[in-house]
Formats: C-alpha cells, sequence, structure tokens
C-alpha cells in the first residue's frame, strides 16, 4: 500500500471515529440538560399544586369554623332578612304542569370571637368581630294539575321540589377570601402549615410523576428562614427550586416554599442510563472495530515491508552463488584451465558448494512454510543435547576460527537426554550460533553452557556481539524480520533462522527466548524437558 494513501486512510477513519465520540458524548450531554429542564418544568408544577392545596386547606379550615358558628347561633345579633325574592310561575300546556321558581338571598349577622384569629400582633380592643353572610336559596316545584270530568281543574299535586342553597357570586367570595387573607398574615406560620402536610403532599405529587429521589424543604419568609423546615435542609441558591405560598388578595406573599434535591445528578443520570449505556457500547464496539482495522492496515503494511525486504534478501543470498558458478563455468570453458585437473577440480566444488548454499535456502523456506502448515514430519528419538551441541558446534567453528573467534563449551548438566529430532534440534543450535557469529562486528565470542533446572535442561548461547534494542527483542522470533542496520544486506539471512527455531522447540514442549542489550551482547536460552 502506498505510505500517502495509508495516511490519508488513517486519518479519516481517525476522524470519523472522534466523530462519532463527539456525537454520542454531545448527545449524552443535551439528554442530561433536556431531563435536568424537563425536572425543573415538573418540580415547578408541583410547587404551584402542592401551594395552591395548602391555601385551599386553610380557607376552607377557616370557613368552616365560620360555620360551626353561625350553626350556634349563640351569638347571633340580627335575624335572617329577606334582601331580595325573585319568583316565576310556567304552565306547560301539553303536560299539565306549572313550574314555580324563587331565588332568594338572606342577610345574617354573627358576632365571632377574636380566637378564630391570631391577633396578638393587631391589638383588637374588642372581644368580638361582627360578620355578615349572605346566602342564596333557591326552591324549584313542580305541580301537576288534574282536571275533573267538566273540565275544570280539580287540584294541583306537587310532584316534584328542589331546594338549593348555596353561596353567592365570585365578587362576594373574592371579598370574603380577602378578609380572611389579611387576617391570616398575622399568624405564625408554623400554625398555618405543618412539617407533616408538606411531606405528605410533595411525596405524593412526585410520586404521581415517578420521581424516585430524595428531597429537603424548607419555607422561608423574606429571605430567612422558619421553623418549618426539613432537618438536613441547605440554602443553597443554585439548587433550589421556590415558589411562592400564602398568597394575598395582589398576588404577593412573604414566604416562600423551597425545595432541593441532593441527589438529583443521579437521578437525572439513572433516567437516561439505559440508552447512554446502549450508545457507548455502540460507540465501543465502533471504536475496537478501528483500532482492529488499523492494526491490520498496519500489520499489512509491515507484511508488504516484509515480503519485500525478504525477497530482495533471497535475490542477493541466490545473485552471489549465481555469479559464482558462472564465472566457475566460464573459467571450466577456457581452453587454457579445461587440461588443468587441479583447478577443474576446484572449479567443481565450487559450484557444488554455492548450489548447496542455494538449496540450504529454498530448503529452509520450505520447512518454515510446512512447519506453519504442520506438515513437516518430525520423528523424536532418545538423544543425547549434549551430543547435539559438539555437532552444531563442528557445523560453524572454522567460520568462527576463520575471523579469530572462539566458542567456549561449559557443558555442566549433570542429565542430558531429551526426547527430540536429532537433525531439526541441530538445526536449532546451529541457526543460534550462526546469528550469534553474524552480529558480532569483531571476532566472534561464544560461550555455550547447559545447567539442570528441575525436570528440565536449559542450553544457554552467549555472545559479546552487537546486541539487540527492546523493540527488536519483541519481534527476533517473527518469521521474515530481520534488524535494520542501515543497508539490509550488509548482514547476510532472510529472517527464517530464529523463527524455525521457535517453532522446532515448541514443537518439542520447549520453549526459547533472549535477553540482550544494545552494545553488549545477546543469551539465547532454550529449556526443554528432560526423560
Amino acid at each position: 500500500m502506498n505510505k500517502r494513501l495509508f495516511i490519508l486512510l488513517v486519518v479519516l477513519m481517525s476522524i470519523s471515529l472522534i466523530g462519532i465520540i463527539f456525537v454520542q458524548g454531545y448527545w449524552i450531554k443535551q439528554s442530561v440538560e433536556d431531563k435536568e429542564e424537563q425536572f425543573s418544568t415538573t418540580v415547578t408544577e408541583i410547587l404551584n399544586t402542592v401551594t395552591a392545596k395548602i391555601e385551599k386547606r386553610e380557607l376552607a379550615d377557616y370557613t368552616n369554623e365560620l360555620f360551626k358558628i353561625k350553626d350556634s347561633f349563640g351569638n347571633q345579633v340580627k335575624a335572617p332578612d329577606l334582601l331580595k325574592n325573585l319568583f316565576f310561575v310556567e304552565r306547560d300546556l301539553n303536560s299539565n304542569e306549572i313550574t314555580y321558581y324563587s331565588h332568594g338571598i338572606l342577610e345574617e349577622s354573627y358576632s365571632i370571637p377574636n380566637t378564630i384569629f391570631d391577633n396578638s400582633n393587631i391589638g383588637l380592643i374588642n372581644d368580638s368581630s361582627l360578620i355578615k353572610n349572605f346566602t342564596s336559596i333557591r326552591n324549584k316545584t313542580i305541580f301537576k294539575e288534574e282536571f275533573g270530568l267538566d273540565g275544570k281543574s280539580l287540584s294541583l299535586s306537587p310532584v316534584q321540589k328542589l331546594e338549593k342553597i348555596g353561596g353567592l357570586s365570585a365578587i362576594e367570595k373574592a371579598a370574603f377570601e380577602d378578609v380572611f387573607k389579611e387576617k391570616a398574615k398575622n399568624q405564625a406560620i408554623h400554625t398555618r402549615i405543618s412539617k407533616q402536610e408538606i411531606e405528605l403532599l410533595v411525596g405524593q405529587e412526585l410520586k404521581n410523576r415517578n420521581i424516585d429521589t430524595e428531597y429537603e424543604y424548607g419555607i422561608y419568609s423574606k429571605g430567612l428562614p422558619t421553623k418549618v423546615k426539613s432537618r438536613k435542609f441547605k440554602f443553597a441558591k443554585s439548587k433550589l427550586y421556590a415558589y411562592p405560598i400564602f398568597k394575598d388578595s395582589e398576588g404577593e406573599s412573604s414566604f416562600t416554599l423551597l425545595l432541593t434535591f441532593p441527589s438529583k445528578k443521579k437521578f437525572l443520570i439513572k433516567t437516561i442510563l439505559p440508552m447512554a449505556i446502549l450508545s457507548l457500547l455502540f460507540t465501543l464496539v465502533i471504536l475496537l472495530a478501528y483500532t482492529s482495522a488499523i492494526y491490520q492496515l498496519i500489520r499489512q503494511k509491515q507484511i508488504s515491508e516484509i515480503k519485500s525486504d525478504f525477497i530482495n534478501n533471497m535475490t542477493h543470498e541466490f545473485k552471489t552463488p549465481i555469479a559464482t558458478i558462472n564465472l566457475a563455468v566460464e573459467a571450466i570453458r577456457n581452453p587454457k584451465i579445461i587440461d588443468d585437473k587441479e583447478k577443474v577440480y576446484r572449479y567443481l566444488n565450487m559450484i557444488k558448494d554455492e548450489n548447496k548454499r542455494m538449496h540450504a535456502q529454498v530448503e529452509n523456506v520450505l520447512r518454515i512454510s510446512k512447519l506453519e502448515k504442520n506438515q513437516l514430519d518430525i520423528s523424536k528419538d532418545r538423544v543425547d543435547v549434549h551430543d547435539i551441541i559438539h555437532d552444531a558446534v563442528a557445523h560453524v567453528e572454522l567460520i568462527v576460527a576463520d575471523r579469530g573467534g572462539y566458542i567456549n563449551l561449559h557443558l555442566e548438566s549433570e542429565r542430558s537426554e531429551v526426547l527430540a529430532s536429532d537433525m531439526h534440534f541441530t538445526n536449532v543450535v546451529v541457526n543460534i550460533l550462526d546469528n550469534a557469529i553474524k552480529y558480532s562486528p569483531e571476532a566472534p565470542k561464544i560461550d555455550v553452557y547447559t545447567e539442570l533446572a528441575n525436570t528440565s535442561i536449559i542450553i544457554k548461547i552467549k555472545d559479546q556481539g552487537s546486541g539487540m534494542s527492546k523493540a527488536v527483542l519483541k519481534k527476533v522470533f517473527e518469521k521474515f524480520y530481520r534488524e535494520h542496520t542501515g543497508n539490509i544486506h550488509n548482514v547476510k539471512g532472510h529472517g527464517l533462522g530464529l523463527a524455525y527455531v521457535k517453532k522446532i522447540v515448541e514443537d518439542h514442549q520447549g520453549e526459547v527466548y533472549v535477553e540482550s542489550e544494545k552494545g553488549k551482547g545477546s543469551t539465547f536460552y532454550v529449556k526443554l524437558p528432560l526423560i
């Protein structure tokens, strides 16, 4: 994949993901704000309903007191007087019915004890007050007119009689309520309302609106607290819901009913929690899909780079022996050389060695491919690890000696027999030694140790080469991976040696790992179960 196209694709996917996360966050924030606004509107309606019920209850209590006094007639000053009496008579010829309707208004005066009101603050002199009451009385009677044989009326029989006694018009009612409200202003607030009443009404209204959260309340008078408040109520202006209570005829009030909800945020979040969880879940799925896609893109890019590197290295690995073989063939064809048997044999051996080298490269590629597909038949026998190490060292000791280095053996394990493939495990040790030789800039200095660890044997191969960084350590056993050192061909190889080592060791129920530090060499560990 083109590098610019790859970067553009990653940027576009990242912008899209950030946009999705931003939209989800904005939606959750907006939902909380909408719920909070809805909550505020509902609480205001609750306060309006509660205060109206309390005011109505207080007026009803006062009116009932008046009715009790009226019924007693104990302090009546003046007998009921008829103010007005209107009536009409209507005859229905079809049904022979006569309807009689009358409407009268009675005026009644009463002497009301001042104990109904709290007059401690207004200093009334008289022990009673004169109250006038106006009552509306309505009568409706229907008579059935009966006739004799001669057609003359004989009698009127009452068929239906209704009597209604009620109040006056809204104007008289307003006047009555105005007098009451002016009187009630002078009463102490805790005598007009109780905590139990507030808790009952507020709790009922909250329940009716499905608001299940704790609340605190209090009544303030002109900004000052009164005795009517809940135990945990705290005045916090930004978290309060206020509504006037006990308004006078002009709609003004000295008292305010306050509500606060300590767990409001928690309650609001709880209401949108199911949708928020689904939203976050889907966002997480998108995030995982995005991460997986980016990982796959990066992985594909790495594989593409490794593939190109592998092809370049394999081309270089084959190019040198092919060129050597071509030169040897041309030399043999030279008439001056063809008769010289010694030179011919030397060139033929050169051709054979280079051919073996190419064959080994091809075998390594095929071997690792078969290992991944579980097609490589590995027969295991009882072998001695120390013998395998000696054979492996014999394969590379000439190369080490030619570069002026050494391989020292410290085979100290008391037990060394394992169940393994002689050929494959020899290749494992050879590949590790070959890696140590290739990455030793100076003369290779290698030490090989064996030690006993419970029921396992540990082979330790330590070099004093260039070492590896932590980033390289994580990938050193990956297929086709090779550490770049400027020129990718300055160290021969194709990145299959250590991948092959890991596959073979794991197939033998063992484990392989490496410790290294840049500039201080590397130590490879191979652990195998003993038999």
